[in-house]
């Protein structure tokens, strides 16, 4: 995986092109830091446990994420900007705009707080994470005019895994039915913030 494009912060990022990637990233503020840094522990933990048993770590990862995106769905705490049209259309558009010269968009889906993302990473596109600070750049700014604010608009970091072969049809299937998972609607086609490229 030499074409593979790494960065870290809190958790290793590897977006290699031609791959299937599964992003989320989130508003800033969005969880308690109390909250993260326990998920964050515990994920450690498993990566300490499971070193040698790639399969289990995979399986650890994945537990984190749901329990993450469970503190999220429940939007307890922080902002939950996404709700307004204006600004859901603005981020709807923007991930709209990258598609086929910085990724090849699956779907997503907008929660109040959080957006999840589908994507697959184009041989001859900027590097992804490069894309993402665009994106995720742009909409802060203009999201920040439009509700007269200032200061971080998203969180810095963004969750990411690589589609595993055979587990695009469920991760398609997580993203769209998220908003039924959170109870904000009871069918997923009734949610205006999702899209599922035909």
């Amino acid at each position: 995986m030499s074409d593979s494009i790494n960065y870290e912060r809190n958790l290793p990022h590897r977006l290699p092109p031609g791959e299937v990637v599964f992003l989320t990233f989130r508003l800033a503020g969005s969880l308690p830091r109390t909250v993260v840094e326990q998920l964050q522990a515990e994920l450690e933990l498993a990566q300490q446990r499971f070193e040698l048993e790639p399969e289990q770590l995979y399986a650890a990862q994945k537990r984190y994420f749901g329990r993450f995106d469970d503190q999220l769905n429940k939007g307890e705490y922080g902002p939950t900007y996404l709700r307004q049209l204006a600004i859901a259309t603005l981020v709807a558009e923007s991930l709209r705009y990258f598609d086929g010269n910085g990724y090849d968009l699956r779907c997503y889906c907008l929660m109040p707080n959080h957006v999840h993302l589908v994507v697959r990473v184009l041989e001859e596109a900027p590097p992804l994470v490069k894309t993402l600070q665009r994106l995720k750049s742009y909409t802060a700014t203009q999201a920040n005019k439009l509700l007269g604010r200032t200061g971080a608009f998203w969180q810095a970091e963004s969750y990411d895994h690589v589609v595993r072969k055979g587990e695009l049809e469920r991760v398609v299937a997580y993203v769209l039915e998220n908003p039924v998972k959170a109870g904000l609607v009871e069918d997923w086609e009734q949610w205006p913030y999702t899209y599922w490229a035909p």
